[in-house]
């Protein structure tokens, strides 16, 4: 089943998870690479949606001392800012879909620095489940969201949801380890 096929499917836990946890995936940019874990009470919301919008707003909050000072940490606290109030599928659907292509963007921004024009395309293609010639953190990056949408939708109902929710944090902070290393390459082969 393609990415946006399971996003469609989804029902709100598994949408509010999969939104953080590319979200979550991305913070190396907003929070620099030894950046701490301010995401974990969203993380805990994901379940039922129990002060979902009370966690929000706290995480929020702890974010804005985070200097915004080029694109790619525009756009995650752009994702933060856009997260729904509202525990319901529509805006959790809308959300997650938005999170899932800036992810896939702001990874492709290391995998080929200046933007191809096939950029959107490709993106558009894979995210549809065609073959795409995207590069290596763009195609991980893909394979992680398809991989959390199918763990939390295999577990959604479950005795084992928790644990589905705990797997998809996991690849989760896989995702993040190989963006935070991405970036630090970078930064020695700029210094």
């Amino acid at each position: 089943m393609s990415l946006l096929e399971l996003i469609e499917r989804a029902d709100e836990r598994t949408l509010a998870a999969s939104a953080v946890a590319c979200l979550d995936r991305c913070l190396p940019l907003l929070a620099g690479p030894d950046g701490a874990e301010p995401l974990r009470p969203l993380w805990a919301s994901c379940e039922d949606g129990r002060e979902w919008a009370m966690r929000l707003a706290a995480v929020r909050t702890a974010m804005d001392h985070e200097s915004v000072a080029d694109g790619p940490a525009a756009r995650v606290r752009a994702m933060l800012g856009a997260a729904p109030s509202d525990f319901a599928p529509v805006p959790l659907r809308e959300w997650a879909d938005a999170c899932s292509l800036v992810a896939l963007r702001l990874h492709g921004r290391f995998d080929a620095p200046d933007a191809s024009p096939d950029e959107e395309h490709l993106l558009k293609a894979a995210r549809s489940g065609e073959p795409a010639a995207v590069g290596p953190l763009v195609a991980g990056e893909l394979e992680r969201q398809v991989r959390i949408l199918e763990i939390l939708a295999e577990t959604t109902g479950t005795a084992g949801s928790g644990a589905g929710l705990r797997k998809a944090l996991d690849l989760s902070t896989e995702g993040r380890r190989v963006l935070r290393a991405v970036m630090s390459r970078r930064a020695r082969g700029r210094g």
